[in-house]
């Protein structure tokens, strides 16, 4: 899980997502329309597998990016989910008390740490 559906379990948004939103390889084939419905975003090397928590939610275990990784991905992909869906993520995350260091070592793995260093410096 990411993005959204990441940020809601971890309670850094006041969005309910209507989908589940999924990260997966940008070469994997996309997955069949039976349950919910899913949103994908294509990731691939480092932005794909680092981050990684498993959760057991409902007594599933579910693989879900961590709060840093989560609103990282947030501002990756910021068009399509929302400059302010990644904005609220992102003070919601320092209010949460969040480690700047752990925001920009995933902000440097999805190549947005350019992006970020302006938003953290709003809210400083």
């Amino acid at each position: 899980m990411c993005l959204l559906s990441a940020l809601r379990l971890h309670g850094l948004t006041t969005q309910m997502p209507p989908a589940v939103w999924m990260a997966i390889d940008g070469k994997a084939r996309q997955p069949g329309a039976s349950g919910p419905p899913l949103e994908l975003v294509r990731m691939s090397g480092r932005a794909l597998t680092e981050g990684v928590e498993e959760r057991v939610i409902e007594g599933v275990r579910v693989r879900v990016y961590g709060r840093a990784k989560t609103v990282a991905d947030c501002l990756k992909f910021r068009n399509k989910i929302g400059v302010d869906v990644a904005a609220e993520a992102l003070r919601d995350y320092r209010r949460w008390r969040g480690s700047v260091d752990d925001l920009m070592r995933y902000a440097e793995v999805c190549r947005v740490a350019r992006v970020l260093r302006p938003f953290l410096e709003a809210l400083s």
